[in-house]
């Protein structure tokens, strides 16, 4: 299998040579890091080349890492029924830049763009409909970025008085705010089920 992967990312960077940083083989699975500048190139080539034929778009995420400047990796897994293989595409994209959407060669992209828009922030150019989808149209912030706040900042509850759903900041009492991360179990002046056999 991974002999096969060899021969895949020595092709594709054959080519491809403008739109391929490197290739790398881990846990069986082939990871293309390309430049943002030739993806869509790229992703057509993948689907198209008769050695390819990545057909199948599975899905679209992000990660996040705030200390870099290039902040989010654009992953793009891609699936060839044809040749029974997988293959892991990887764009470096800073804050700023807009990611140029892939819904013309792959239409179902289009919820997987608009997925990645609600919870990391980042922008598809020529995206048909690019609108939050997860979360409501009046969310601030984006969930999946690493300096989102766990609690987020509304809370959203019915009223029964009011009888309709109200949207309210979120408030944390202090005990909350200081929380020490020990177990409840620490610090107990008393002998838990099974801990008397330790002792003997």
């Amino acid at each position: 299998m991974s002999e096969a992967l060899t021969e895949l990312a020595g092709y594709i960077e054959l080519k491809q040579p403008e739109a391929v940083v490197s290739t790398t083989i881990a846990f069986g699975e082939l990871t293309v890091v390309a430049n943002l500048a030739n993806l869509e190139a790229l992703v057509e080539f993948l689907r198209d080349d008769a050695s390819c034929r990545f057909s199948t778009l599975v899905d679209i995420t992000a990660v996040d890492h705030p200390e870099r400047a290039q902040r989010f990796d654009m992953v793009y897994h891609f699936l060839s029924m044809y040749r029974n293989q997988r293959i892991r595409v990887k764009v470096a994209v800073r804050e700023e830049e807009m990611v140029p959407s892939i819904t013309d060669l792959h239409p179902s992209a289009n919820w997987f763009e608009r997925e990645v828009f609600d919870m990391f922030g980042i922008l598809f150019s020529g995206h048909p409909d690019l609108r939050r989808i997860l979360t409501d149209y009046g969310f601030r912030g984006y969930p999946l970025r690493k300096d989102f706040p766990t609690t987020g900042y509304t809370e959203v509850r019915y009223d029964e008085a009011l009888k309709r759903v109200v949207y309210e900041p979120v408030k944390l009492v202090q005990e909350y705010r200081q929380f020490d991360f020990m177990s409840p179990w620490e610090g107990a002046d008393y002998i838990l089920p099974g801990d008397q056999k330790a002792a003997k």
